[in-house]
């Protein structure tokens, strides 16, 4: 859990723009479920803007202020209140140059006595009762960050602690600054008599220049800044974990892996007894939450016990990505991932186990134009993956629901666990981890683009995710193609918003179809295989080097993510008079070249401008769309509308870009933080390890 990261210097700003405590109240709102009270919210916005106005003053306002966090995922998720630090102070040592914290305790009290003369260790506050020192707490905290478990542990550091009494004077609280009160380096106390000291000491832990890399570094050893998915997968060939599961995915795969051990037979000793009960697992969650990580993860140590598992989704996309740049060259690896049509024909034996992803794009039945009669689906294309395996498992976002042939519900789920009589698990996940696991973005782009009843609110920086709009595709593919050459993984992606030509002639010519005045670019290739210039096909576009010369869309980009996502909005959706405006397209051909071309903008999306998609209809499946496209990025996303209303309508709520720090560009990032996308393995067959024991295997608790 984290509610807010910015250097000192722009937390003021932020508070002198009125959006420092609604921000972080509709954070606290997200995490904890109420409404954060009107105490603390007057803590806010007394005590943090005291403590960054010190930071100020003693000349570190580029020191990065981590605001209300736990140590743990873990922490956060326990029954209870969890265990939030106040601020945690991230910077560089002055003179070691190397990583410098400081967990800070804020408190507005202004009177303390003692309770037992014989301790200073429980201390009674004015209207507040009996509370424990600080330094307690600061203890509790420095161990959960310093240990062996910690977050710190590995790295060169200097951490410490203190407590902030700004409203005390030293004798109002003298129990606590006695000569008997805890010591160590996380129990110092301040007071507003030792302000010059703690400006002292502030200049003395830290150096002058941006904390943003020391921030960018603490947050990547918490988890927070996550592998990519495919690098991930890539890293661990031959490996049994894939993934390092956090917080409440952790607790899901383990239920689900636990249930599978009760219910599936084991190989190596068979049961008399068979047991013939059928579950399905059905896991909710919206863009970015981990579901994929928790399925492939799944995969792996089901796979190492010696079950028959396959991993099913619904987009060519997600499949071509995993198959070309992790399974290159391993046909067995290649063939444990299919698509939800191929289950026509239940396998026989069944799988011990189906995991479905992306299942919001299930479809009522599985047809193909190219198939014949006979092997066209008869029932509904649930049942098929039912009927497939003893044990299924659903990962479903209903808010990624792009076609309106694409049917896969919670609703849908439940009937079909009703029909087969099966027990149906449910389980939620929350915790964002993608687009810098900033949950304020994700629901900015929700509020924004009408998916929720939110009203849209100006843009809040939090130190987690960057948005900018650009001012022309020039612009906008000038930023995503220098991220890309720098190091970073980046793509440009767009609306359905241009006709979509065929590779042309011998050579496999794409197109320029793609037109914005006298920037021309092509969609990504139409085809099952390499066009000219070596541009790659669509179903690998999105992780092949040369795919930063097209244009991806919402179908060549969904289950995927890259460091810098630049996002055009076309003519289907545009604002006028304070609303949202959603165009059908029509084209006409070019009677000299054959191509088509735009003759009234708008959507160009053979699957949604039908006739048979009405108006309602036809507005949600845009708006998701888009949704999809701006939620692509770990890192930033840049915007371009072509439409210029709409184009200043997003500059509005974007507001003020130009944030210390806070432009994630490769050169911004600390070295340790730099991880480039890695190559697809060289050909040949992954070693494979089974498990030992029947025990799995311990996690990396270093998260948020």
């Amino acid at each position: 859990m984290l509610l807010l990261r910015l250097a000192a210097q722009d937390l003021l700003t932020l508070n002198s723009r009125r959006r420092m405590v609604p921000h972080l109240a509709a954070r606290w709102r997200h995490f904890r479920g109420a409404d954060a009270s009107l105490t603390e919210r007057s803590a806010w916005a007394e005590s943090l803007v005291n403590l960054a106005g010190d930071l100020v003053a003693a000349g570190r306002g580029n020191v990065e202020m981590i605001v209300e966090c736990a140590a743990t995922l873990d922490e956060a998720d326990r029954p209870g209140d969890a265990r939030l630090i106040d601020v945690v102070l991230v910077g560089h040592h002055p003179e070691e140059r190397r990583l410098s914290v400081q967990l800070v305790e804020l408190k507005r009290w202004s009177m303390v006595t003692r309770v037992e003369q014989t301790t200073a260790e429980l201390v009674h506050v004015m209207g507040m009762g009996r509370k424990k020192h600080p330094a307690l707490q600061l203890r509790e905290y420095y161990e959960a960050f310093t240990g062996d478990r910690g977050p710190l542990h590995g790295l060169d550091f200097e951490c410490g602690g203190f407590a902030y009494l700004h409203n005390a004077t030293d004798a109002s609280v003298r129990p606590l600054v006695d000569v008997d009160a805890p010591t160590g380096p996380y129990a110092h106390v301040y007071t507003g008599d030792r302000r010059e000291q703690l400006l002292s000491d502030l200049r003395r832990h830290f150096a002058d220049e941006g904390g943003a890399s020391a921030a960018e570094l603490l947050l990547q050893n918490m988890g927070l800044r996550n592998t990519p998915l495919l690098d991930a997968m890539i890293r661990s060939r031959g490996e049994d974990t894939v993934f390092t599961l956090r917080g409440r995915q952790k607790k899901v795969a383990d239920q689900i892996l636990d249930t599978a051990a009760k219910v599936l037979p084991d190989p190596r000793r068979p049961a008399l007894v068979p047991d013939e009960r059928r579950v399905i697992f059905l896991v909710t969650g919206g863009a970015g939450t981990g579901k994929s990580a928790i399925g492939l993860q799944m995969k792996a140590e089901l796979e190492a016990d010696g079950h028959t598992v396959k991993y099913a989704s619904g987009s060519r996309a997600f499949n071509g990505a995993i198959q070309e740049h992790v399974g290159y060259g391993d046909r067995e690896f290649k063939e444990t991932f299919t698509y939800f049509s191929n289950f026509v024909t239940p396998p026989d034996p069944p799988l011990d186990v189906l995991i479905c992803d992306e299942a919001h794009r299930l479809r009522e039945r599985s047809t193909n134009r190219f198939w014949k009669p006979a092997q066209q689906g008869t029932k509904p294309q649930v049942d098929e993956l039912l009927d497939a395996s003893r044990l299924t498992v659903f990962f479903l976002d209903e808010g990624q629901c792009v076609r309106p042939n694409e049917v896969g519900t919670v609703d849908l789920i439940e009937d079909a666990a009703q029909r087969y009589g099966a027990s149906l698990l449910r389980y939620e996940l929350r915790e964002q981890f993608r687009c810098g696991g900033s949950d304020a973005y994700i629901r900015w782009v929700r509020a924004v683009l009408g998916v929720t009843d939110e009203e849209p609110e100006q843009w809040t920086p939090d130190g987690l995710m960057h948005v900018e709009v650009a001012d022309s595709p020039e612009e906008l593919e000038r930023i995503i193609r220098t991220e890309a050459l720098a190091g970073a993984s980046a793509r440009l992606v767009a609306g359905y918003c241009w006709p979509w030509t065929k590779p042309i002639g011998k050579e496999r010519r794409l197109e320029n179809d793609v037109r914005i005045g006298d920037w021309h670019r092509p969609w990504n290739a139409d085809s099952d295989a390499f066009c000219e210039d070596g541009a790659p096909p669509c179903r690998i576009w999105a992780v092949h080097e040369k795919g930063l010369d097209q244009i991806g869309c919402v179908y060549t980009a969904q289950g995927l993510e890259w460091d810098w996502c630049g996002v055009i909005m076309g003519e289907d959706m545009v604002r006028r008079d304070g609303r949202w405006v959603f165009r059908r397209g029509k084209e006409w051909k070019d009677p000299e070249t054959g191509v088509k071309r735009v003759a009234v903008p708008g959507s160009f999306d053979p699957k949604v401008r039908a006739g048979s998609v009405d108006d309602q209809e036809f507005a949600r499946l845009i708006s998701h769309a888009y949704h999809v496209l701006m939620t692509r990025a770990s890192r930033a996303t840049v915007l371009y509308s072509t439409d210029e209303e709409t184009r200043k309508y997003l500059k509005d709520l974007v507001g003020e870009v130009q944030v210390h720090g806070l432009r994630p560009t490769w050169e911004n990032l600390p070295e340790e933080a730099r991880v480039p996308h890695l190559p697809r393995p060289r050909r040949g067959r992954r070693p494979r390890r089974r498990r030992q024991g029947s025990g799995r295997q311990t996690f990396d608790p270093r998260l948020f």
